[in-house]
């Protein structure tokens, strides 16, 4: 099956009430993993590249890997760029096939991040590839963003309001609590806020930073017009932990197969577990 957009998932996802798991790739085996636990739950699902996994990967690389797994499965795949936060960048993703993409000007001002948005969309729409914009600022590091704890900002709804009725995004990255890493205390999302900005945008709403957050939290989040979630350091932890685990029992083990093996099923039980709080299971 060929790439598809993330708005074209979204907006099923809208209708029903469930959201679309966006899962982080750096290699093939993380591809492979997010592809077979999404064939095996029948779920749509996004593969998402951030510009470190760019940068490690190869832009080439990570299109090809992402392309052919989708022509294995039969549930509609989108590739997405993950906090692409410069114009040109964008654009060399949506050149060399990216079905979505991010564009973070959260750093900027709110007339600027517009102006920056407004300008993408220039570009994508035409050709019908989905762009997702962030306001406010999720704290947390994810690979050269870091945002601090001090500097992580809320999205205001009114601002929220104003930014898609001058830009006309489709969907939105907004800051209610979540962050990016691994959390030290367990976070506290800001619901009425979530409320409040769904009232006003009634447009899909994107939650980064949910490794780690509670299912029921995310389950109320859902209820509440999140229909992206985003996952990245789960991910990460169970392909760490099952290489960790092969090496325990074998410390002189030297096949990569037979370390990144098991770290593929560990990845995909934790892809399969997300979809079915996500209530994307059975939609494809």
């Amino acid at each position: 099956m060929s790439l598809v957009s993330v708005d074209y998932l979204l907006e099923k996802a809208e209708k029903e009430g469930y959201a679309v798991g966006a899962f982080n790739c750096n290699n093939m085996e993380i591809v492979q993993a997010i592809v077979a636990a999404a064939e095996a739950e029948k779920s749509p699902v996004i593969i998402q590249a951030s510009q470190g996994a760019i940068k490690y990967a190869g832009l080439e690389y990570i299109v090809n890997l992402v392309e052919t797994a989708a022509n294995t499965v039969s549930v509609p795949v989108a590739l997405h760029l993950d906090h692409g936060t410069s114009f040109e960048q964008v654009i060399k993703c949506i050149r060399q096939g990216f079905s979505s993409v991010m564009i973070d000007g959260s750093q900027y001002s709110l007339e600027e991040n517009i102006a920056l948005t407004n300008k993408v969309l220039e570009i994508a729409r035409p050709i019908g590839v989905s762009v997702e914009a962030e306001l406010g600022k999720i704290g947390g590091t994810e690979d050269d963003i870091v945002v601090s704890e001090r500097d992580a900002m809320f999205t205001d709804p009114k601002d929220a309001q104003r930014f898609v009725e001058e830009t006309g995004i489709t969907s939105l990255a907004i800051a209610i609590g979540t962050a990016h890493g691994p959390y030290k205390g367990k976070p506290e999302l800001d619901f009425e806020r979530l409320k409040a900005i769904k009232a006003l945008t009634n447009i899909p709403i994107v939650l980064h930073g949910s490794s780690g957050v509670d299912d029921d939290d995310i389950r109320k989040a859902i209820s509440l017009g999140v229909r992206k979630v985003n996952i990245d350091t789960n991910i990460r932890q169970a392909f760490t932990k099952a290489a960790k685990d092969v090496f325990t029992n074998n410390p002189e083990e030297i096949d990569p197969r037979k370390v990144l093996g098991p770290a593929r099923d560990a990845m995909i039980e934790i892809v399969r577990e997300k979809i079915r709080v996500f209530g994307s299971n059975g939609k494809a």
